[in-house]
């Protein structure tokens, strides 16, 4: 008999019909003599709704208080879908974070869980039972709610798996499987049918949103099987797995992509040790993320100009830091660019695959895109573009690398 978790998203669980349907998975799942345990997230857009009441309230809601509210939607969907399962005949309860309890750090709204206590859900599913697990949430050791961080549905999933010691984790959402790109702007994308950690990584961390990565990276360091599936298809799905256990016959493996991304340059800076610290030492402080960064030196070697890339809705407080830090980083002048995209190509097998970077370049530039700026690792080659060139951009990779 195996063990496996089951995690249905918002928009599996988005009404009351999409709930008795999800039932009805996991009865025929248990029916296969599955021992289970779900876990399931708010109601598609509850979350968000509670987000808003809070700012309502007040824009500085405290963390504390936003980790009760937020996470009272789990509450909600744990509870119809456990009284849906029964509905149908079986033996099943709802279980809150605090009930088990999975235990978290302090760090409210954006937890890391600690341990899973498990006698008693092991208990409840070896006697035929199933658990419903609310996910997203937690309890600190001083007894306050905590939640995950946006997302945190996927990460509760891989966790309850690793402490449970299940056989497989099974994600269910409203997309067939992880598909080579956004099918909203791509109708040419195709399932993948099986994807590395590594690989699925990259393409969460980069914008696709299939999976949270914090989830897929606790996937990957435990080596549990992920098992991407469509709540509304029969369709077999996508296996994430062990990059030793895939065989590539293609280079790319899919095409991600993020928009509302920014691009700041400082130029003229004086080229010194310590200049890129100085730099992003008070950006970090203020907990504002920078992605690409480049830094072209001048001939002479006296100059340079620092390029680096955060999130658009970061700009504004990004130039107010720079411009009361001027004298210390000492820099000439600054260009901003706030609307703009990062798309990737991502594969296992560009490692092996020359001339990858020319076909992607290419592509692009027989399309008149231009290349803003460029960052790779093994895996993954990123490009900055304009942001209204983003699905000529996809649509052109997607077809350079035979992905179609």
């Amino acid at each position: 008999m195996k063990k496996i978790v089951i995690k249905f998203g918002g928009t599996s669980v988005g009404s009351i019909e999409k709930i008795k349907k999800v039932a009805d998975i996991i009865k025929k799942r248990f029916d296969e003599g599955n021992q289970i345990i779900v876990v399931v997230s708010a109601m598609s857009g509850v979350t968000n709704e509670l987000k808003e009441k809070s700012n309502l309230i007040s824009k500085n809601f405290d963390n504390k208080e936003l980790d009760v509210l937020l996470s009272s939607g789990e509450q909600v969907s744990s509870s119809l879908l456990a009284g849906a399962i029964i509905d149908l005949g079986l033996n099943a309860r709802s279980w809150l974070g605090w009930q088990i309890p999975i235990i978290t750090n302090d760090n409210h709204t954006s937890s890391q869980i600690l341990k899973i206590k498990t006698e008693e859900i092991l208990n409840f599913i070896s006697n035929g039972a199933i658990a419903v697990i609310s996910g997203f949430q937690g309890i600190t050791f001083g007894n306050r709610i905590t939640t995950l961080g946006r997302g945190g549905s996927d990460l509760s999933a891989v966790a309850i798996a690793k402490y449970f010691q299940a056989d497989t984790c099974e994600i269910y959402t409203d997309v067939d499987g992880v598909l080579t790109t956004d099918p909203f702007i791509n109708k040419k994308a195709k399932k993948i049918d099986k994807i590395s950690y590594e690989e699925m990584l990259e393409m969460a961390s980069l914008g696709a949103k299939v999976m949270q990565p914090s989830a897929v990276q606790a996937a990957m360091i435990d080596d549990i099987l992920i098992h991407v599936r469509s709540a509304f298809s029969e369709k077999t799905g996508t296996k994430v797995i062990s990059e030793s256990d895939i065989n590539y016959k293609k280079a790319v493996t899919g095409i991600a992509y993020s928009k509302n991304n920014a691009k700041v340059s400082l130029v003229g800076v004086v080229d010194k040790p310590g200049v890129a610290a100085d730099v992003f030492e008070p950006i970090g402080k203020n907990n504002i993320n920078v992605d690409m960064v480049i830094q072209n030196t001048s001939l002479d070697g006296k100059t340079a100009n620092i390029t680096f890339t955060i999130k658009q809705e970061d700009l504004k407080k990004t130039l107010s830091i720079l411009e009361k830090n001027k004298e210390k980083i000492n820099y000439k002048k600054i260009i901003h660019d706030g609307k703009l995209a990062k798309v990737s190509i991502v594969g296992a097998g560009m490692i092996t695959s020359p001339g990858v970077t020319h076909t992607m370049f290419r592509s692009l530039a027989n399309e008149k895109i231009n290349i803003l700026a460029i960052s790779t690792s093994e895996i993954k080659i990123s490009v900055l573009i304009e942001e209204d060139l983003t699905q000529r951009a996809v649509k052109v990779l997607h077809e350079a690398f035979e992905l179609n």
